[in-house]
Formats: C-alpha cells, sequence, structure tokens
C-alpha cells in the first residue's frame, strides 16, 4: 500500500520507519529542510514514563488563576480572541476532576511503558545511537505542597507498572551529587530507573537516514497546503514542492504527523482536533564545571522544567526545557521567559553551565486538554492520525509510530491505550496469529 506521512518530526519518522517495516511503500513530506527541524529540533530529552501525571488535574485551575499576567509563569495562558483557545481551555477544565485525571494518567502510562520497550528494541536492532542516557530520570522537589501531590500520581503509577519510586532528599543526592547545593530545601523526590534520556533530534535524523536506506522516500522542503477527497476518501496532498511548484501526491491512506498544524489540515474536512499549540522554551548550554553539572536527567516539577545533559563530539552540554504558553501559533522568544530558565538553573546549579553561550530556542508543543496524543482512525476512512502527544512526543514516539503502522495495515495494537476511532486492543497475549 502506498502511504503517505505528513510530517517528518518524531511522530512522521517513527510513523515511516514502523510503515516501511511492515512492508508498505511510504513517502513522508515537509516543510523544513531536515526531518526533526521544529517541535522536535530542541525539545527537554527525556523519555519519561513517569511525567504521566497531565497538566489537567485537580490542583491546576488554582494554579492558572495564580499565575496569570505572570510573565515567567510555568504554565501561563495569554487570554486573546481566539475561539479555539476558550474552546480548548474549557476541555482542559473538564478533565482537571479526579476520575478524568487518573483515567488520562492510566492512558499516558500505558503508552509510555509500550513506547520506551519498543524504543529501546529499535536501539537493540539498528544499534542508533543518540545521545542516550539510561541513568533514569529524578523528580525533585523544594516545595512540600508539590511533594505530597505528588505521592497519589506516583502509587497510581507503580500500580500500573511504572516504578515511580518515592525517596527521601538524602537519597535524591545519592542519586544525583549536583544537588547537594540545595539539599536543605528538598522536600523528597521521585525516582524511575527505567526511564531515559536523549537528543531527539539526532534520533529523528539518524531513523529517517535508516528509513531512507530501506526505502522511505523523505520529500523535505515541501509545503503542505490541502488534503483533497474523492468518493469519501482522501485522494491526494496539494503541496508546493522544493522547486515551488504545485504538485498533487496521491496515495492509498495518509497519516496526519504534523502536530499543531494537524488540525488546520484536518478542520476543511470535518475532522475536528482538539488541539491548541503550547509553545515550550529550552535552552542548551555548554558545561562549565563538569563537577557542578547533573548526570542524571531530573524533572523540576514545581517550576514545569527538565534536564539533560548530552556528551558526544559535539561537547557536553546541558538542556533545559518546559514551560508553557498558550498564545496561538507565534513562536517569539520572550525573554522573560528564558530569562527564568536560567536563573533557575544557576540557582540550582550554580556554575554547572556556561550561560554567557546559551542557546535559546522555542516550539509548539500539540496539546489536548487531557494530555493524551491522538493515535488512531478519523471518520475518513483512509486519514489516520498520529498527533497530539504535548509535551510527551519524545516519549511516546516510537510506540505511538508502530501502533500507527499496524493500524494502517488492519493489525491490532499491541497496547492497551484509547485509540482514536477504533475499540480498545486485546492484549498481545490474545491477538490473532498474523
Amino acid at each position: 500500500m502506498r502511504v503517505i506521512v505528513l510530517g517528518a518530526g518524531l511522530l512522521g519518522t517513527t510513523s515511516a520507519y514502523f510503515l516501511q517495516q511492515l512492508g508498505h511503500e511510504v513517502t513522508v513530506i515537509d516543510r523544513q529542510g531536515t526531518p526533526g527541524a521544529e517541535t522536535s529540533f530542541a525539545n527537554g530529552g527525556q523519555i519519561s514514563v513517569s511525567h504521566a501525571e497531565p497538566w489537567a488535574n485537580p490542583s491546576a485551575p488554582l494554579k492558572v488563576l495564580k499565575w496569570l499576567g505572570r510573565e515567567d509563569a510555568p504554565l501561563l495562558f495569554r487570554l486573546r480572541a481566539d475561539m479555539r483557545q476558550w474552546l480548548w481551555g474549557l476541555q482542559f477544565l473538564r478533565e482537571c476532576t479526579p476520575a478524568r485525571t487518573r483515567h488520562n494518567i492510566e492512558q499516558i502510562v500505558r503508552l509510555g511503558t509500550y513506547s520506551r520497550d519498543t524504543l529501546q528494541q529499535l536501539r537493540r536492532d539498528t544499534g542508533i545511537q543518540y545521545d542516550q542516557r539510561t541513568q533514569g530520570i529524578l523528580h525533585f522537589y523544594t516545595s512540600a505542597e508539590e511533594f505530597d501531590g505528588a505521592l497519589a500520581p506516583a502509587e497510581q503509577m507503580r500500580a500500573l507498572g511504572c516504578e515511580r519510586q518515592v525517596v527521601g532528599a538524602d537519597e535524591a543526592v545519592r542519586l544525583e551529587p549536583a544537588l547537594a547545593h540545595i539539599r536543605p530545601q528538598l522536600a523528597g523526590a521521585t525516582y524511575t530507573a527505567e526511564d531515559e534520556s536523549g537528543d531527539a533530534n539526532t534520533f529523528t535524523r539518524e531513523l529517517a537516514r535508516l528509513a531512507e536506506a530501506a526505502g522511505v522516500q523523505l520529500r523535505t522542503g515541501c509545503h503542505i497546503t490541502a488534503l483533497r477527497t474523492t468518493g469519501g476518501a482522501i485522494d491526494h496532498v496539494e503541496i508546493t514542492n522544493a522547486e515551488g511548484r504545485f504538485e498533487r501526491v496521491r496515495g492509498d491512506a495518509f497519516v496526519l504527523a504534523m502536530g499543531s498544524f494537524s488540525p488546520l489540515l484536518a478542520e476543511p474536512l470535518g475532522v475536528c482536533l482538539p488541539i491548541y499549540p503550547a509553545k515550550g522554551y529550552s535552552v542548551t548550554m555548554p558545561v562549565r564545571d563538569a563537577s557542578a553539572a547533573y548526570q542524571v536527567s531530573l524533572t523540576d516539577d514545581e517550576y514545569k522544567l527538565v534536564f539533560s545533559r548530552y556528551t558526544s563530539e559535539r561537547g557536553d552540554r546541558l538542556r533545559i526545557a518546559g514551560t508553557a504558553e498558550l498564545n496561538g501559533y507565534q513562536r517569539d522568544l520572550n525573554p522573560v521567559r528564558c530569562e527564568a530558565i536560567v536563573r533557575r538553573v544557576e540557582q540550582l546549579f550554580p556554575g554547572a553551565g556556561d550561560t554567557s553561550q546559551a542557546q535559546f530556542w522555542t516550539g509548539l508543543r500539540p496539546a489536548t486538554p487531557s494530555n493524551v496524543p491522538l493515535i488512531g482512525r478519523t471518520k475518513i476512512g483512509n486519514l489516520f492520525l498520529n498527533t497530539g502527544h504535548g509535551t510527551l512526543g519524545w516519549t511516546h514516539a516510537c510506540g505511538s509510530g508502530k501502533s500507527i503502522a499496524r493500524i494502517v495495515s488492519g493489525l491490532a495494537p499491541e497496547v492497551d491505550f484509547a485509540f482514536t476511532g477504533m475499540p480498545r486492543a486485546v492484549s498481545p497475549a490474545l491477538m490473532p496469529a498474523t
């Protein structure tokens, strides 16, 4: 079958790779010159099954109200005359109940665990390298209130098979000695040994290279303008190609993996996707003092920041990413938010990074109100979704890519997850032989 994948970020590239593995003729189309050049370019770098508590949780409404108008707020709703933003916000509030939060954590953990296993198997099969570290992820808390609020979600995650263990401040410092500087401020921590980190952009480019070598056609520099239907199915995608010429690209199936831009392409077809761009920030800086720099990937839940470290031929680098700003599709760097991240890094790890060489970046995360991504079928028979992953695109990429490849192929997914447009999957042990 000829499958056209729209988008060459993490989700599009993993979709293409696994589709080709199942024997399809695959073409990937993206407007950028290289894979992974937008939201997958400089994210936080975590494979974090333990980061499963959604933004929409019972404590969120009061926090959002408290943060309104604060330029450096971890989660900033910049209210605007945008009906899509207001509708998304109302849906977000509906997801803040305890029952919805428990349901959404369950979905996020199941997909995350499966995806992490799939990534590890892919690494064994291909030898792919992407500055990965397998030292786990440590969530630390400098607020007793935030730490207490993390205990129940951590317990639920453990019940679902994500071994997010609660540890004290002394154990947190033993696991990551760079936290010794703030030992008196630590209220506690949780540690998930199975979680990982790595450079998502390097992974995407390397996987795209492997996919191309296996026969996937990668078409970069092509602007996707519309999907056109004939007889109730997608007939072709209209693009302006790399030479600036109009072109129709036909296929048998189409996978929409364009992140925050997915709703704009789907809406004219009557497919309404509850996705709104959440602008995230990251800072990358060289390590200045290796003894003061962290080794384990970290999450600062109070400030909504994640910390990863990359060591490769490009040098020893710190990546700090996080916060979210709901302000439409504009991607201007807000200096106040950039400075707030650097200030927090210096508070936690003074002198560890060379702030004079800090590089700032922002990307639009495709956020659903529940933080649960949209993977599966649409009401148009040959149009499939792999989008809406929010802050967890890297965590969920391999599992989502393999799952959508199986769905397109008419096979049952291997994970029990609320896929769109289809019944819940069955356990692999109960699946018929294929």
